[in-house]
């Protein structure tokens, strides 16, 4: 029971972002909607943290690393997101300032909308403001899932999780997923480890015949298998 609601679980976030990112990329294409295309090379800061909150934005293509830093100056990775996902969507409720940082990891192509603009769409078009809250409840619950799995779950496990959320796992392409070059450090600060311990268990599932290295990081589809290890 405890492994089929993993896989469902897995399953049913990567499904809702296709899902919405169809339906959302189609509406955002229609004409009469104010909003600009910016596009970024890998590494480059989309926002920083403290910045002003005037937009909010939805990924087209490529991927981003939202990042937060204490006081000591200590960071650590929120989300990496990908095509079909908004951010930045915190100035809808008042938030003056950027609570985190964003950053591209790969050339990614965003489609900038400013906030007025995205009050009055979701007020005047209902289909896309159920999609976006729907797409909204999906992330809470993904943020949930990912304490549960930071605070019951092995190294091991939360590294395999992360892989398959960041190649979709559970949508309709069969092919094994390629992801765009994500460092050791950055999914090391994502799942709360160190870099070492990535290596490690990368080397490990490398071995397995779960991952490869042919022209990117291609996660095969067996990797569920770590998740689901009693």
């Amino acid at each position: 029971m405890q492994a089929n609601a993993s896989s469902n679980n897995i399953k049913s976030q990567t499904k809702s972002t296709k899902k919405l990112a169809f339906d959302a990329q189609a509406f955002l294409d229609s004409a009469g909607i104010a909003r600009k295309i910016a596009e970024f090379p890998r590494k480059a800061t989309i926002f920083a943290q403290g910045d002003p909150a005037k937009t909010v934005m939805y990924i087209q293509q490529g991927a981003v690393k939202l990042t937060v830093v204490n006081g000591v100056g200590k960071e650590a990775v929120v989300a990496v997101l990908g095509p079909g996902d908004f951010f930045g969507e915190g100035c809808l409720a008042a938030q003056p300032i950027r609570i985190g940082a964003a950053t591209t990891t790969a050339p990614t192509t965003i489609l900038v909308i400013e906030k007025e603009e995205m009050r009055r769409i979701l007020h005047a078009e209902h289909e896309f403001s159920d999609r976006f809250i729907a797409y909204m409840l999906t992330r809470n619950l993904r943020i949930e899932a990912d304490l549960v799995d930071q605070l019951f779950n092995s190294t091991e496990k939360r590294l395999a999780r992360a892989l398959l959320l960041l190649a979709r796992y559970g949508t309709d392409d069969e092919t094994q997923a390629v992801l765009p070059k994500i460092s050791q450090e950055t999914l090391a600060e994502t799942i709360g480890t160190t870099r070492s311990r990535v290596n490690l268990f990368m080397n490990k599932f490398k071995k397995m015949g779960y991952i490869k290295y042919n022209g990117g990081l291609q996660i095969d589809r067996s990797l569920l298998s770590v998740v689901l290890h009693e």
